[in-house]
C-alpha cells in the first residue's frame, strides 16, 4: 500500500536505485524555498535525465501500470487525458515521492503556521501516507498526462479528499519546440482585492516545477494573508506532450 513495496512483477527498473535521492540532496534548496515563499513556485532543474524521461512516457501505453484513465473533455477539464498509477509504483516515481517529501513538508508546515493552520506533516512520506490510509483515503495519485495537438488544461486544484498535501510537482518529460510547440505551464494567483496573477513557468524536458496545489501565505504590511491558486497548461499547437505528476496525498 506504499512506496517501499517490491516493483510489479515483469515492470522494468528505470534509473539507478538512489540516483533521484542524491540528485534531489544536491539541488539549491534556500534558493528553491525563497521561490517557492516569493513566487508560490520553483523550477527544480534536470530532475530527471532524458533517457529517464522517455521510459516513463513509455510506460503510457502499457496498462499494467495504471488503475484509471480520464479523457479530460468527459468531464469538462479541458482536452488531453491522464492515467493514474496504481500501486505499487514505478521504482522511480516511488522515489520521487519519497526524496521530494521531507524537503517540501518542511515548506508547508511553515506556510500552515503562517496562515494559523494547526495541521502539520510529519518528516517522513510513509508517515503521511500512513494518516491518508486511515482516513480512508488509500488509493495513490502520481499520474502520466499526455496532450495532443490542441489539447489543453483548464486551470484546476488537485484535491482528492479531507487530507491534501499543499504542494505538488509537475515533471515535463517531453522536450519543448522538439516533441511540441505551445503546451506552456501556467499558474494564477488570486490576490483578495485585487485583480488575479497570472505565471508561465518555462521548463525543458527532465525539468520539474513544485507549486501550491491550493494556498499560500503572502506577506503583507498587517502580517500574513491567504491567496489562491490554480494550474493549467495552455493549448499543444504541435506534436505530442508528456508530463508525470506528483502528487503526495493519496486520494479516497
Amino acid at each position: 500500500m506504499n512506496a517501499a513495496l517490491p516493483a510489479k512483477a515483469g515492470s522494468r527498473p528505470i534509473g539507478e536505485a538512489g540516483a533521484i535521492s542524491a540528485r534531489v540532496a544536491g539541488l539549491d534548496w534556500p534558493r528553491l524555498d525563497a521561490d517557492l515563499d516569493g513566487y508560490g513556485n520553483a523550477v527544480l532543474k534536470g530532475l530527471l535525465t532524458a533517457a529517464e524521461c522517455e521510459a516513463i512516457a513509455a510506460l503510457y501505453d502499457e496498462e499494467a501500470h495504471f488503475r484509471s484513465h480520464i479523457h479530460m473533455a468527459r468531464h469538462g477539464f479541458g482536452k488531453g487525458e491522464y492515467r493514474y498509477f496504481r500501486y505499487p509504483l514505478p521504482d522511480l516515481v516511488a522515489e520521487l515521492r519519497q526524496a521530494l517529501y521531507p524537503r517540501l513538508a518542511s515548506v508547508a508546515n511553515d506556510w500552515n503556521a503562517r496562515m494559523g493552520e494547526e495541521a502539520r506533516y510529519p518528516e517522513r512520506h510513509a508517515d503521511y501516507l500512513a494518516l491518508c490510509h486511515a482516513a480512508g483515503q488509500a488509493r495513490p495519485t502520481p499520474l502520466l498526462l499526455r496532450y495532443g495537438p490542441g489539447d489543453f488544461n483548464c486551470l484546476h486544484q488537485d484535491l482528492y479528499g479531507d487530507l491534501a498535501f499543499p504542494l505538488q510537482v509537475a515533471i515535463l518529460l517531453s522536450e519543448p519546440e522538439a516533441d511540441f510547440t505551445g503546451g506552456e505551464f501556467v499558474l494564477t494567483e488570486q490576490r483578495p482585492r485585487m485583480q488575479s496573477r497570472a505565471e508561465v513557468v518555462p521548463l525543458r524536458q527532465g525539468d520539474a516545477v513544485a507549486f501550491a496545489v491550493h494556498n499560500r501565505p503572502v506577506q503583507g504590511a498587517k502580517g500574513s494573508y491567504r491567496v489562491n491558486l490554480r494550474h493549467g497548461v495552455s493549448r499543444v499547437r504541435s506534436g505530442s506532450r508528456h508530463t508525470l505528476g506528483i502528487l503526495f496525498h493519496d486520494a479516497s
